[in-house]
C-alpha cells in the first residue's frame, strides 16, 4: 500500500522556506504505517520548518543592526521623507574648507566620522590647490568665478549626493585679501557668495569671509594637535605651530607657565573650547611679515603699490651684479642690487621692534610649515616628500653660506641669501635660541597640515550650536 505525506505550505514565507516544505511533500511512503507514525513525521516536518523560520529571522535581525547607518545608494534627495530619516542617523559628516590664500586657492573636502561622546576622527580628505590667488582679481572680480566653480565640482563629486545640502562650503580668505583695499576685497567676496548660492551645499551669510590672522594661527594649531592626537588626550602634551606664508607669519602655542599669560600682550592671549575641553592660547598674527611681503619690504617696495615701469627695487640686500624680474601679488617688479650694505642688516631694519619675545617658547615643541619647510627643502636639511627637524643654526649656517655664493653666481638663487637671513633673524626675535629644533611636516596621517582642518572643526560646532 502506497500512502503520501504532504506537508502543505504558505507561499507568504517565501521560496526558500518552501523548499523545506516540498522536501516533506516528496516523501513516499512505500511500506506499511501506522497513523501514529505519520503524526510523528508530520510533527518532524513542521519543527524543522519552524526552526528554519526562526534562524533566518534572528539572523535578518542582526544583519539589520549592523549594518552601518549611511545614506544608501538609492537616497538621492533630501526632500524625499526616507532620505532625511536616514540622514539624521548617518555616521559621516563632511565639510568644505576653501583657503583663499595669497598665491593661489586651496580646496579641502573633509570626511568626518561621528561616534557618541567621542570627538570626530578624520575618514578621509580630498585636497586641490589652483593658481593665482583671488587678490590677482582685483580689478576684475568677475573672473574670479571659473576658478571657484572647478574647486567647487572637486566637492560635487566627492560629497554623496544625499549629502550635499546638509554639507557646508566655506571660503576664507587670508593676507592676500587682507591687504587689498576693503572695496577690492568686498567685491571679491561678493563674487564668490553668488557662486555659493548657487551651488548645491549649504551656504550662509557667514560662509564667506576674510579670517583673522589669529584665528588662522589658531585653526593651524587645531589641526595639529588633532592629528597628533593631543586633543582627544589629557595626558599628551600639545604642540606649538610656526606658519611662515607669503604675507603673513603665525605664532601659537598653548602657554604652561602662567608667567607668560600675565606679561604678554593682552591681544596675544585667546581661549578655546575644543571637544569639551577649554585652551588658553599664546596666538598671534604678525600681517606684512610674510617671506614674500618681507622681501618686499627689504628691496624697498610697498605693499599694493606698484612702480612705474621704468622704476627698479635698487637693494644692497642683493647681490651688486643681479638684476631681474620679480613678481609678487601679481605685480611684476624689476630688482637690481647694489654694493654696500648685508642681508642681516636689511632684514634687521625691517623687524626692528615689530615681533613680540615669549622667552617660553625655547621649552615647548614646535611644528613649522609653509616657507619654513620649503627653504628647508631648498639648502638640503630636509627631504621634499617627507620632511624632518631643523634647528634655527641649520638655516643661519645656510644663509652665511648663500649670502657668499651669492657674490660669486647671483642669478642661480638671487633671493635665498635673503629669504634664510630673513627665517634666521625672525625665529631668533621670537624668543627660539640657535639649538632649538622644530619639526617640518605638509601632511601628518596623509592629511594636510594647515589651518583648514582646525577652521572646518569650529564651523561645524558653530552649526550644532544653532
Amino acid at each position: 500500500q502506497k500512502k503520501k505525506i504532504k506537508c502543505r505550505s504558505s507561499r507568504k514565507w517565501g521560496s526558500e522556506t518552501e523548499s523545506i516544505i516540498s522536501l516533506c511533500s516528496s516523501v513516499q511512503i512505500r511500506m506499511k504505517i501506522p497513523k501514529l507514525a505519520s503524526v510523528f513525521v508530520f510533527l518532524g516536518c513542521l519543527v524543522a520548518y519552524l526552526t528554519y523560520v526562526k534562524r533566518h529571522a534572528d539572523s535578518g535581525k542582526a544583519m539589520f543592526i549592523k549594518t552601518p547607518n549611511h545614506p544608501s545608494a538609492a537616497c538621492v534627495s533630501l526632500e524625499h521623507q526616507p532620505c532625511v530619516e536616514e540622514l539624521t542617523t548617518s555616521r559621516f559628516q563632511y565639510g568644505v574648507m576653501f583657503d583663499a590664500g595669497s598665491t593661489g586657492t586651496r580646496i579641502h573636502v573633509f570626511k568626518f566620522l561621528l561616534e557618541e561622546n567621542e570627538a570626530p576622527k578624520l575618514a578621509h580628505e580630498v585636497f586641490k590647490a589652483i593658481k593665482p590667488g583671488l587678490s590677482a582679481y582685483a580689478d576684475e572680480p568677475d573672473k574670479c568665478k571659473d576658478g571657484v566653480q572647478e574647486l567647487l565640482g572637486v566637492a560635487m563629486e566627492t560629497v554623496p549626493m544625499a549629502l550635499w545640502k546638509s554639507t557646508p562650503v566655506v571660503l576664507k580668505a587670508t593676507a592676500g585679501l587682507r591687504l587689498l583695499p576693503g572695496e577690492k576685497a568686498t567685491h571679491l567676496l561678493d563674487k564668490v557668495r553668488n557662486v555659493f548660492s548657487e551651488s548645491p551645499f549649504l551656504s550662509r551669510a557667514d560662509s564667506v569671509s576674510i579670517m583673522d590672522g589669529t584665528d588662522e594661527g589658531v585653526s593651524a594649531w587645531i589641526t595639529v594637535n588633532f592629528l597628533i592626537g593631543s586633543l582627544h588626550s589629557a595626558k599628551k602634551a600639545t604642540v606649538g605651530m610656526l606658519d611662515l606664508g607669503g604675507g603673513s607669519t603665525q605664532i601659537t602655542f598653548s602657554p604652561q607657565n602662567e608667567k607668560t599669560i600675565q606679561t604678554s600682550p593682552f591681544d596675544h592671549i585667546t581661549s578655546i573650547q575644543m571637544f569639551n575641553g577649554s585652551h588658553t592660547l599664546y596666538a598671534h598674527s604678525y600681517l606684512g611679515l610674510g617671506l614674500m611681503s618681507a622681501r618686499l619690504a627689504v628691496l624697498g617696495g610697498i605693499e599694493g603699490q606698484p612702480l612705474d615701469g621704468s622704476q627698479e627695487l635698487v637693494s644692497p640686500c642683493l647681490a651688486p651684479q643681479f638684476m631681474g624680474q620679480w613678481e609678487h601679488a601679481e605685480v611684476q617688479y624689476t630688482v637690481k642690487g647694489q654694493k654696500a650694505g648685508t642681508a642681516h642688516y636689511c632684514v634687521e631694519k625691517v623687524l626692528y621692534k615689530k615681533v613680540e619675545k615669549a622667552e617660553e617658547v625655547k621649552d615647548i615643541d614646535f611644528y613649522a610649515f609653509s616657507y619654513y619647510y620649503d627653504r628647508a627643502v631648498d639648502i638640503g636639511t630636509i627631504d621634499e616628500k617627507t620632511g624632518g627637524t631643523v634647528k634655527v643654526s641649520d638655516y643661519i649656517d645656510a644663509a652665511k653660506k648663500a649670502c657668499n655664493s651669492m657674490e660669486v653666481t647671483p642669478g642661480q638663487h638671487p633671493f635665498l641669501c635673503l629669504d634664510l637671513t630673513y627665517i634666521s633673524v625672525l625665529l631668533q626675535q621670537l624668543g627660539f635660541p640657535k639649538d632649538k629644533v622644530f619639526k617640518l611636516a605638509r601632511k601628518i596621517n596623509d592629511v594636510e597640515t594647515s589651518w583648514a582642518l582646525g577652521a572646518t572643526f569650529h564651523y561645524l560646532e558653530s552649526l550644532r550650536r544653532h
